[in-house]
Parts: structure tokens; C-alpha cells; sequence
């Protein structure tokens, strides 16, 4: 994994290391691009290229450098997904979320871009709506995140955007947890909810079996939309 860039931890004891991908000229905004739990892979760098490409400063931090730093697995190899689980399993999410809070200030501060956005993907996607949620970040999007519908009484701490892309047929999150979100979010005026009749976990990805085309090309519009709205 090239992990170009460390960047300082609130605490500045510290380093986080993260994959930037730069636009050419004066970024118009910066997207923060969270990772699943198979680390800062091929897929993930090329989200953030293909953002960096449109014009905005991407970041992609590497969520699991406290535990093994540089990680980068395959999910259609069963020895890495189950390492990977294994990762997730042990991530301390409150310390991923002040490493969040990190990354923008260092986007904020040093590179000057004032305006930020975080997309993320599966686990990613549960740290966007923790993002929105615990952050000052000015807009966020997960697709297809997990456990969200356990983290319901959080909802009233999001002030800012948050839009979350609902896979109906994810094996990882089920029709009551897909039914307690709508419930629970529905009428937040900040959030928004799209679902994707038939598509399962994954659907959005890069490379792999899981992407189906029609369904990430119609998300990532829907998510290109939001971010030139919201961090204008």
C-alpha cells in the first residue's frame, strides 16, 4: 500500500498514515474516502484518484495502523477476509473517530481546504454516520455501513448532511436493521436514505465480483450531487 502522507494525531505523538491523491491546481474541497475493513487497497486508492480527478484533495487513511500498518487484503481470498474481520473486530472505533477529527483539522490547517466531506464504504460507512454525528465534518455518505441501526440515539448530534446508500438485499445488514433506519432517520432533516432493491453489500465497489455497475454508477452520481452541493 502507498501510504504517501503521515499525518499528526490530535495528541501530535503520533502518525497517521494515509494515501492523498492531489487534484490538479486548487482542490475546490476535500474528501475524506474511508476505508472497508480490507485496508487502504486498490479499490480505495482508485475512489480517491477518481475523486482527486474531479477536483477535490483526497484523503484515504489508513484505519488499522494501530494494529498492522500498511494492511491491504483481498475479500475474494477466504484467508483475508478473515483476517480482515479479524481487524475489525479489534479496531477501537472511539479512537478511529478522533483519528477522523485529526485528519480534517490537518486538511483544515495545513493544506488550507476549509471545506470537507468524508465517504465511506461497509465499516466505513458506520464511521460516517459516527463522523456526522461526533464531528464538526460538512457533509458525509456511507454506503452500505453496518451496525448504524444500533447507534440510532446518536442521531440528534448530526447537524450536518449525512447521506447513507441501502443496499436492500445486504447479508451484512438485514431487513429489521434496514427497517429500524428508516424508522429512526426518515424524518431527520439532515439525513437522506437511498435503497437499492435487490443489490447486496459491497455493490459500489471498485474492483472484485460484488460491484454491480447500474447500482454504483447511480449511488456515486447521487454522492458526486450531494458533495457539489454541500462543500461549495
Amino acid at each position: 500500500m502507498t501510504c504517501d502522507t503521515q499525518i499528526p494525531t490530535l495528541e501530535g505523538d503520533d502518525a497517521i498514515p494515509a494515501y492523498v491523491a492531489r487534484p490538479e491546481g486548487t482542490p475546490k474541497a476535500a474528501i475524506i474516502v474511508q476505508q472497508e475493513i480490507f485496508g487502504v487497497n486498490a479499490g480505495i486508492r482508485q475512489k480517491a484518484d477518481k475523486w482527486a480527478a474531479k477536483g477535490y484533495l483526497a484523503v484515504a487513511p489508513d484505519t488499522f495502523w494501530r494494529q498492522e500498518p500498511g494492511v491491504e487484503l483481498d475479500p475474494a481470498v477466504e484467508e483475508e477476509l478473515q483476517k480482515a474481520f479479524a481487524l475489525a473486530q479489534g479496531h477501537d472505533f472511539e479512537l478511529g473517530i478522533r483519528d477522523i477529527e485529526a485528519v480534517i483539522h490537518w486538511i483544515r490547517r495545513e493544506q488550507n481546504v476549509s471545506k470537507v466531506g468524508l465517504v465511506g464504504f461497509c465499516m466505513g460507512g458506520r464511521i460516517a454516520y459516527m463522523t456526522a454525528a461526533r464531528t464538526d465534518i460538512d457533509a458525509s455518505v456511507g454506503y452500505y455501513g453496518v451496525t448504524i441501526d444500533q447507534m440510532l440515539d446518536e442521531k440528534h448530534a448530526i447537524a450536518k448532511p449525512l447521506m447513507l446508500h441501502i443496499p436492500t438485499d445486504d447479508g451484512f445488514v438485514d431487513a429489521e436493521a434496514q427497517k429500524k433506519m428508516h424508522e429512526g432517520l426518515d424524518d431527520h432533516p439532515k439525513v437522506t436514505l437511498y435503497d437499492y432493491e435487490g443489490l447486496d453489500h459491497g455493490f459500489a465497489e471498485e474492483v472484485g465480483q460484488r460491484r454491480d455497475q447500474a447500482g454504483a454508477q447511480l449511488a456515486d452520481s447521487r454522492t458526486e450531487e450531494f458533495f457539489a452541493k454541500h462543500l461549495a
